[in-house]
């Protein structure tokens, strides 16, 4: 394959889109444990502005290929590669070091962060960070996984497992909250939601939420929780959106509050949180990093199973990159940005 191109984006981070360029480069061949993969479609996030910005937990390398969320087909592959042969349908992981257990330092290289991501035509992976697409999902909708379908999962199965009847409450209307209504319902849980708007809410009931609360017309939104439980608070707290003390308000005795993205919120440390507080609701805190390829191989199974379909927003093609970064950032959007390279 080397003797063929390919279209390829770089980055220089700190530079916003003004870092960001399309090159073309050489399709490099799969070594030892590698797979060559076509990609077919990458998913997008305000994730992808804060790494342009350089304003991002983890280290940005100069001239590194962005992206964390692509699929495609394998095309080629290395010596003594076992998990996948020419032809299959694969996603890539986020974190491809991280195949099972708690996350760890020495997994902590990220595609589009530390090494070289897949907004690109050709990537080459290690074998080990690939997982298996469902057969149902086009690769479109396949893009949506990797990283908030993952995250919720992740969220959702963390601690103690999520039994039906319990109570679910999910912030905002972002990526990873959509996949954790889809996934709660699907798990029999009762779901409550906020959302900044009625259009946005009405969407949300269709997914199947029971409660959803506007938290623009009601800031203290935990008092509706509580009194959508009847006093007794949500048993699983997803927090994308911040801020924490307000989750833990709406927790119920001894809930799990999933902490995810505290650094997209620029109110989510505004207040400290009152120590009496935390130890009277008994919840647990768990930090949660996307999830490990273990992870997403068993969210792959649920979703195949209840036949679970992404909420997609809108689809750019793959020169309309910095386009699809601009509608991010402008806001407003519902379900995941899709870049098609079809």
């Amino acid at each position: 394959m080397n003797s063929e191109s390919m279209r390829s984006y770089r980055l220089e981070p700190g530079r916003g889109l003004d870092g960001l360029t399309l090159q073309r480069r050489t399709v490099l061949s799969p070594e030892r444990g590698q797979v060559l993969v076509r990609i077919h479609a990458n998913a997008l996030g305000y994730r992808d502005l804060l790494v342009l910005a350089n304003n991002y937990p983890l280290p940005i390398a100069p001239g590194v290929v962005p992206g964390c969320e692509g699929v495609g087909e394998v095309v080629a592959v290395g010596a003594d590669v076992t998990r996948f042969a020419i032809g299959d349908r694969v996603a890539a992981t986020v974190f491809p070091r991280w195949v099972d257990g708690p996350f760890r330092l020495d997994a902590a290289a990220q595609l589009g962060t530390m090494v070289d991501g897949v907004l690109t035509e050709y990537a080459v992976l290690d074998e080990q960070g690939l997982v298996r697409i469902p057969d149902y999902l086009s690769y479109q909708e396949a893009a949506a996984l990797p990283l908030a379908a993952v995250t919720a999962w992740h969220a959702l199965t963390a601690g103690a497992p999520l039994r039906p009847g319990q109570t679910v409450l999910t912030l905002g209307s972002g990526a990873v909250s959509l996949f954790t209504v889809q996934l709660a319902v699907a798990a029999g849980a009762r779901v409550i939601a906020t959302t900044s708007s009625e259009a946005k809410a009405e969407r949300l009931r269709k997914l199947g939420v029971d409660e959803v609360v506007d938290y623009r017309r009601t800031p203290d939104w935990y008092t509706v929780v509580r009194e959508a439980t009847g006093g007794a608070g949500a048993d699983r707290v997803i927090d994308s959106a911040g801020p924490l003390w307000k989750s833990i308000r709406a927790a119920a005795l001894g809930a799990e509050i999933a902490v995810i993205g505290y650094w997209l919120s620029g109110d989510a440390g505004a207040e400290p949180i009152d120590p009496e507080l935390l130890f009277n609701t008994g919840a647990v805190l768990r930090p949660i990093a996307t999830g490990s390829r273990a992870h997403f191989e068993a969210l792959t199974q649920v979703l195949t199973y209840h036949r679970l379909s992404p909420v997609i927003d809108r689809v750019f093609t793959f020169a309309q990159v910095p386009d699809a970064l601009n509608y991010i950032a402008a806001g407003g959007g519902f379900g995941k940005v899709i870049i098609s390279h079809d």
